[in-house]
């Protein structure tokens, strides 16, 4: 599955400005609720129920928080990539400053395993990470992460 199955660049934050780890996945939490129509509390305990499970930090700076939730009907994805980093609990105790989030389906479904193995995959890529750090603009960094000029 492409990202761009699951993003759209005005779902790209760039500069977003949390003080923690809980704020921010409120935060997220509401901007996805706000594109899908859906109750932000809902989503953002969504988030929190598997954040107990242990952080989906994954180290080098990075966090991809995820949940399945049955109001979703297909996979949503927001890029952020925050002003100053956010401890988050990650696997080398180091803060994020990217983070993706993803929302999936309650129902599991191999296609959308396939999302977050994308969006993994992607965020390995050190350059790709350097050059989101780098950028300034949301279409910039959506591009950046997708790989086209949109």
């Amino acid at each position: 599955m492409d990202i761009r199955d699951f993003l759209v660049a005005g779902d790209v934050l760039i500069g977003l400005r949390a003080p923690d780890k809980t704020r921010l996945l409120q935060d997220l939490s509401a901007r996805a609720a706000t594109s899908l129509g859906l109750d932000p509390d809902q989503l953002s305990q969504a988030l929190f129920a598997r954040e107990a499970l242990g952080s989906t930090g994954t180290g080098g700076g990075i966090a991809v928080p995820h949940a399945r939730v049955a109001a979703v009907k297909k996979p949503f994805g927001i890029l952020a990539c925050t002003k100053r980093p956010v401890a988050f609990e990650a696997i080398d105790n180091q803060p994020v400053d990217v983070v993706f989030l993803l929302l999936l389906p309650a129902d599991p479904d191999p296609e959308h395993l396939r999302s977050l193995a994308s969006v993994a995959r992607a965020l390995r890529d050190p350059d790709l990470v350097r050059r989101l750090r780098r950028t300034r603009s949301s279409a910039e960094a959506y591009s950046c992460l997708v790989g086209s000029g949109d």
